[in-house]
């Protein structure tokens, strides 16, 4: 899926300079979920996406590649 929710994950923590290890701490996940996330092969549960889209300060549907 282009532009899809892991690629968009990896560019926000990218632009942030943060790394998985710091946003899994952030968001009380392990590192291998936010690997994971990003490769595409399991998704976020509702309450982790709400608080991912709080962190970055970015909206749901961006993040799920509904609004550029």
């Amino acid at each position: 899926m282009e532009n899809g929710f892991g690629e968009r994950l990896r560019a926000l923590r990218q632009e942030r300079g943060i790394g998985q290890v710091a946003l899994a701490k952030e968001l009380d996940v392990g590192k291998s979920i936010v690997s994971l996330w990003e490769l595409g092969q399991c998704e976020p549960t509702l309450s982790k996406l709400v608080a991912i889209a709080r962190y970055f300060g970015v909206s749901i549907d961006y993040l799920a590649g509904l609004e550029d």
